[in-house]
């Protein structure tokens, strides 16, 4: 039968053989696509986190999806430096963490990422000296309070924007990537949104897709920069109707 249908090919037009050939390839491609996916997704082992090191970073942990990271990394048995605006939310998070993974350590640094960048990383700088953190997890990031016109986005929130989803991401991830670079290895999550890769545009929210665009190819460029040096880096691209902002 095999035979058969190859004979039956040969007395096709080349047209048709060349359409049946890039079918079956881009088939193949789906296929193995489809795949990978489900390993990845269901089959894949989960790692050991513990073997980057036995501290995380997460920033915007009060909330959503940073306070889910918090919980998780703790469960796994990592200890946590846990960075935000609001104390009173930092020591409600931290303590509900503890009273349910009583063996984990938490420290807590205050950091605005609206206001003076600089003296908030040299915060985190020196809470983490000495510490052996393996895992970052960049997710602090604002958005538009509602949708708006590019001309209707006012001076404070386009700084705010830049500032909060760009530049602290940003010098956070080169405070951390020190010391994981002296012992090469570590792991980076930087949390991106659906609105900057999905979509083939988001208006009305402009300059935050934007800033989401910049955190997908900061983190595509650190994972070729650093994935020889034991550096794992990748954004997951969260949904917006799922993610509070910090």
């Amino acid at each position: 039968m095999g035979l058969r249908f190859i004979d039956q090919l040969k007395d096709q037009p080349f047209w048709l053989l060349l359409l049946f050939t890039l079918g079956s390839l881009s088939l193949l491609k789906f296929l193995s696509a489809t795949l990978k996916w489900v390993y990845v997704s269901f089959l894949r082992p989960a790692k050991n986190l513990k073997k980057y090191g036995s501290w995380a970073l997460v920033t915007g942990p009060t909330d959503g999806i940073g306070k889910g990271f918090a919980f998780q990394l703790a469960r796994k048995g990592l200890n946590l430096v846990l960075v935000g605006r609001n104390p009173d939310k930092l020591k409600d998070v931290s303590s509900s963490i503890q009273s349910r993974y009583s063996n984990v350590q938490i420290k807590n640094v205050v950091v605005d990422f609206s206001g003076d960048i600089d003296e908030g990383v040299q915060k985190i700088k020196e809470t983490i000296e000495g510490l052996d953190v393996g895992v970052l997890i960049n997710n602090v990031g604002v958005s538009y309070p509602c949708a708006r016109f590019f001309h209707e986005v006012d001076e404070g929130l386009l700084k705010n924007l830049i500032k909060v989803n760009v530049e602290g991401t940003t010098k956070v991830t080169q405070a951390v990537l020190h010391g994981m670079l002296k012992k090469k290895k570590g792991a980076i999550v930087n949390i991106g949104s659906g609105a900057a890769i999905v979509i083939p545009s988001d208006p009305l929210y402009a300059v935050y897709a934007a800033t989401k665009a910049y955190i997908d190819q900061f983190s595509r460029c650190l994972y070729v920069e650093y994935k020889k040096s034991g550096i794992d880096v990748q954004c997951q691209l969260a949904s917006d109707d799922v993610r509070k902002r910090q």
